[in-house]
Parts: structure tokens; C-alpha cells; sequence
């Protein structure tokens, strides 16, 4: 997979960084078969089968655009699972952690960045993720500004200001903090100002409208973006790229009906996407099919990542 390029980088991230303690759960989950992910509770008293089937996309700029888009997936799902399934739109990485906490979201697509606090404190159990014909998956964090900014690199963001999208997110704030401090010395409050869009969409926007001078973000946003025309690519000058990591993580909360957690898990490996209008809208990025994942092996960068901001995952 593409993702391996990055881990000689990651490696002198977490070599930089302070001692974290390892990855685990809330308290309300137990992992006793060391995945990474909470177990399925083993009363059955606490499972959850609901008449409708809740599923949320990771925030974005316009919901109703990805409604639309789903709405051939979800219908696929109420045919495997034989229940009615029902698009949430979600406007923050919190609220779609908190709904899935709060047993009211059941199926969902966490960003990158968000995918370790959605399994420690949400109960999230990831399965699955977009990748192209070949199977190869991933994207880049790009640090963008706008053409005649006065910004020709990436040092000259110092004194400057750069948009961050949200705490939570991979490409949005934590892989670019720990890249400027890395490798080019930089760090928010000190170096530069930081700013939050709360969206990739929002500081794509903002630098091709000019709002901000600079911001990262995920490039396969930006890919689907310009396809859509709602920006140019002459709007936009790339100051730097990382290597590759992986996409959205789709999976269940982890207290559904085991049976039904397989059903959903057979809606995501049987979908058709010839034709679909999810075919229509991800083949901007590259993808074209959903392939198995785990958490533990594929968000291993991520993890090493977050070490290197010393995040804590606080799930009260």
C-alpha cells in the first residue's frame, strides 16, 4: 500500500516527540482480544437493534450534496439488512463522536483524524475504507495559499497565519503541526497564527476566495472540489505535500446485534458501484471500491502521529 512511504517520516516524528502513554479505550469498553477496537458486549441485554439504521458521512461543506450521493448505498444496506436506514448529516467530527456515544448514529465514516478518539470513546469498530481498482488508498496533506499571496514556501509562513479545519482532524491540523515542527521548526502561537475553518471545504474556499492566506488540508476534498467547479486549480498554489496516509474509516458502533454488524459489514462488500452515484462522486479522488481494514495495522501512522502531538484522548 502507498501508506508505507510515510513511515520513515512518522518514525522521526515520534523520535522528536515526548514520551505518550499507548492507545486505549474509554472505560465503558473492554479489547480483550488486543485489536485496538471495543468488543461486542457479551450480554445481550445491551445490544442495540434499532428500527432504522442511523449512518453519518464525516462533516462536509453542503450535506445535502453527499445525502444524494449515499442515498443508492443506504438503499443497498436496507436490502441486506432488512432494516430502514436513515442519512444523518453531521456538522462537526464532535457531534458525530458524541451521536455514536450517545447510541444515537450506528454506522458511520470518521475521518482520518478523528478515527482513534471515534474508537476509544465512541465504541467505533472501522472495517472498511474507499481504495481504487488496484486497491491502493490514501491521500495527501497539502498546505495551500493563493497565487500573489506573498507566500512562495513553507517558511514563509512564519508571522503568517494558517487555517487549521478542527482539532480532531489527520490533514487538517495534527499531521501538518507535527510536519512544521519536524521538519521546518515551526509551531502555532509561536511561529505563526492559527486559525479554524472547522471544514476542509471551508479553508479550500477561504484560500481560493482569498479569506485565508494558507491552510492544510486533505487533497482528495480538493480533487472533488475542483471536479464539482467549485473552485480552480489556478485559484490555488501547492506549498507543500506529505506522503501518503489513509481515508475515511467506515464501520458500526460496536453494541449493534452481532449479527447485524455482519449484515452491514456484507451491504459495504456487496455494493455495486458501477453506475452509482457514489462511483459518480469518489472516482474524483480515485476510488472505486470499499476494501477491508483494521484499525490496529492501518491507523498504526495515524496513532504514531497523534503520539508526536501528544494527544490524549479524553473520553469523559
Amino acid at each position: 500500500m502507498k501508506l508505507t512511504a510515510l513511515l520513515s517520516t512518522v518514525a522521526a516524528l515520534a523520535l522528536a516527540a515526548p514520551a505518550h502513554a499507548e492507545f486505549k479505550l474509554g472505560d465503558r469498553y473492554t479489547d480483550n482480544d488486543g485489536d485496538l477496537v471495543a468488543d461486542i458486549p457479551e450480554d445481550e441485554s445491551k445490544w442495540l437493534d434499532p428500527d432504522t439504521i442511523i449512518f453519518a458521512y464525516t462533516p462536509v461543506e453542503d450535506p445535502a450534496v453527499y445525502a444524494e450521493v449515499w442515498q443508492g448505498f443506504l438503499d443497498h444496506m436496507a436490502e441486506v439488512t432488512g432494516k430502514k436506514v436513515q442519512f444523518f448529516p453531521v456538522q462537526s467530527n464532535a457531534a458525530q463522536i458524541e451521536a455514536m456515544r450517545a447510541g444515537r448514529l450506528h454506522v458511520a465514516g470518521f475521518n482520518t483524524g478523528s478515527n482513534p478518539l471515534a474508537v476509544a470513546c465512541a465504541g467505533f469498530r472501522p472495517f472498511t475504507m474507499m481504495a481504487a481498482a488496484d486497491g491502493s488508498f490514501g491521500y495527501e496533506m497539502e498546505i495551500l495559499t493563493y497565487p500573489g499571496s506573498g507566500i512562495e514556501s513553507v517558511e514563509d509562513l512564519k508571522g503568517k497565519e494558517l487555517a487549521f479545519t478542527s482539532e480532531t482532524s489527520n490533514s487538517g491540523f495534527k499531521a501538518p503541526s507535527a510536519i512544521l515542527k519536524a521538519e521546518f521548526g515551526l509551531e502555532a502561537g509561536r511561529d505563526f497564527e492559527a486559525v479554524f475553518s472547522g471544514k476542509h471545504d471551508n479553508s479550500i474556499l477561504g484560500v481560493a476566495n482569498q479569506d485565508y492566506m494558507a491552510a492544510s488540508i486533505a487533497n482528495s476534498v480538493k480533487a472533488r472540489m475542483i471536479d464539482r467547479e467549485v473552485v480552480t486549480e489556478d485559484q490555488l498554489e501547492v506549498l507543500y505535500k506529505s506522503q501518503t496516509f489513509p481515508t475515511t474509516g467506515y464501520g458500526v458502533v460496536h453494541n449493534l446485534r452481532p449479527d447485524l454488524q455482519e449484515n452491514i459489514k456484507e451491504a459495504f462488500a456487496t455494493f455495486e458501484w458501477e453506475g452509482s452515484k457514489l462511483e459518480e462522486e469518489f472516482k474524483k479522488s480515485g476510488e472505486a471500491q470499499f476494501v477491508p481494514i483494521t484499525f490496529k495495522e492501518h491507523w498504526s501512522v495515524i496513532r504514531t502521529i497523534d503520539a508526536a502531538n501528544d494527544v490524549e484522548y479524553n473520553c469523559n
